[in-house]
């Protein structure tokens, strides 16, 4: 028997090892942490389990039948997070460049199923040189594998990719089947095609942090929801947003810290918007005055910045937060913001987390390049999104619902189940200025003083229409409220609809207009 557990031993120190001790110093030497390093920042101490430690690659082409390494490129396994339940697997730079062999498919599928069996989390921590070439389509089949495991997952389990190394060609259609996506500034890419055949094919010239950086997708693509400046700040951040997700779509979200009164009334929100209807505000502040102890976990912050989405707790409550950005664009909706907010709100929907807008939206984007480019299509996605989510669904008018836009964000017509205002909002077809210009073209045109008659009929307008009570008579608005009041009107909306009941006609299941 000692024989026998000397060999086990050996064989622990071997798949401990990895590439080697060089490959690990270089892997160091480039900033980056090894697979299990990561693992272990990821995960609570010692609550690492380990899966398919002996597993080696079965290929016998150009002398790989010569190179096994145990493990074989990943590490894959099970542990705690706060206690909780997850599934992880982090591949390995150090062997073949972590590159995707059958057997390292394998691996990564045998906890992708085990997630979806015990209904929790899986996080990939991803550092790959893509396919392994030697191996043909049997790499390409595993990555097929993986997409697929991908597919049956959303919206059961919680899904999250982190970005900690190269990410190339098919290898990027895992992450972005995921539910989030982390990535690393200076160490992170992802791209379908590099620098090189970017230039051979385009004749562009292009680095790899311009291309595929994690600032390039935080920004500009939106295929990463998170940019971070090291990996232990990223991992940190895989860690706190867990805290606001259920295991799986079955299950409640945590609660949040009872450290907030939920009739907390706070004096600032009276200040926040301006009495003048042009001037911006940060939405930012309103949020953070409402929601647990001012803490707001941002998703896709750099992205699309004119809608703001994120987590939170309200009441100890789990919220996922959609606000127009009056900073930025005035606030309007574009064809990123529609997407940006379309997938979070399914993402809500899916896991049962409850849906709080803060809305001062004055319509959509104008212009050429935002109808061309299909702002009509793009948009019905948020308008679907929020009329096909069944969660509770809270909403605040701070100011402007011009428009179709006031019917998107989740209004009472597509189901909001609690919508509040205050008296500052407006709520019409349009604003006050373009409204008069058509409905007064004549008459101020024939006027002495076109600006004085304008200012009038404006004033008019807003007296007769352009504010909350037209809404509130009708049922639209279910109250008008104080501003102070906002966070204990919604956590007492949020504590009403605990047991909602909801759903939607028997489908298989409907058609989002991609």
């Amino acid at each position: 028997m000692e024989d026998k557990l000397a060999r086990l031993r050996e064989l622990e120190e071997q798949a401990l090892e990895g590439g080697g001790p060089e490959r690990l110093a270089a892997q160091h030497a480039k900033g980056k942490l090894t697979a299990r390093e990561r693992v272990d920042l990821l995960l609570d101490p010692e609550s690492f389990v380990e899966l398919d430690r002996f597993v080696t690659h079965r290929s016998t082409e150009f002398g790989l039948d010569e190179r096994k390494v145990l493990g074989d490129g990943v590490v894959t396994g099970y542990g705690r997070i706060d206690g909780r339940l997850v599934y992880v697997f982090s591949q390995d730079f150090t062997v073949f460049g972590g590159s995707l062999s059958g057997a390292h498919a394998e691996k990564i599928g045998k906890v992708q199923d085990l997630a979806l069996a015990n209904g929790a989390p899986i996080i990939g921590l991803n550092d790959s040189g893509g396919a392994r070439i030697q191996e043909g389509v049997v790499s390409l089949g595993g990555y097929a594998d993986i997409f697929l495991r991908n597919t049956l997952a959303s919206g059961v389990v919680p899904q999250i990719s982190v970005i900690l190394g190269p990410c190339a060609g098919g290898a990027v259609y895992s992450p972005a089947i995921t539910d989030f996506v982390f990535m690393v500034r200076g160490t992170s890419y992802m791209f379908v095609t590099g620098p090189n055949v970017v230039k051979t094919v385009t004749h562009e010239d292009i680095d790899m942090e311009s291309l595929g950086g994690a600032d390039a997708h935080a920004t500009k693509s939106g295929v990463a929801h998170f940019a971070h400046d090291s990996e232990p700040e990223s991992l940190a951040a895989v860690r706190t947003l867990l805290g606001f997700l259920p295991q799986n779509n079955t299950e409640p979200a945590p609660i949040g810290p009872d450290d907030d009164p939920p009739d907390r009334r706070d004096e600032a929100l009276l200040d926040i918007v301006p009495d003048n209807p042009n001037k911006p505000y940060d939405m930012h502040d309103v949020i953070r005055a409402v929601v647990d102890g001012g803490r707001f976990f941002e998703v896709h912050a750099g992205y699309a910045r004119n809608l703001i989405t994120g987590f939170a707790h309200l009441g100890g409550h789990s919220i996922g937060v959609v606000a127009n950005q009056p900073q930025v664009l005035a606030g309007v909706l574009d064809i990123d913001s529609s997407m940006k907010g379309a997938r979070f709100v399914r993402f809500c929907d899916a896991f049962n987390i409850p849906l709080v807008v803060f809305e001062d939206v004055p319509g959509f984007l104008p212009g050429v390049a935002q109808e061309h480019g299909g702002i009509i299509r793009h948009g019905a996605k948020l308008l679907y999104a929020f009329a096909e989510a069944t969660v509770p669904k809270l909403t605040v008018i701070t100011r402007k619902a011009y428009g179709g836009a006031y019917d998107v964000m989740s209004s009472k017509h597509i189901r909001g189940d609690l919508n509040l205002a205050w008296p500052t909002a407006e709520i019409a077809v349009m604003g006050p200025k373009g409204a008069v210009e058509i409905l007064f073209r004549k008459e101020i045109a024939e006027a002495d003083d076109p600006a004085a008659a304008t200012e009038e009929r404006m004033e008019e307008y807003r007296r007769t229409l352009a504010h909350p009570y037209v809404a509130a008579a009708r049922g639209y608005l279910d109250d008008v409220i104080d501003p102070r009041d906002t966070r204990p009107r919604l956590v007492s909306g949020l504590d009403m609809l605990r047991s909602k009941r909801d759903q939607n006609p028997p489908r298989k299941h409907g058609n989002i207009p991609l």
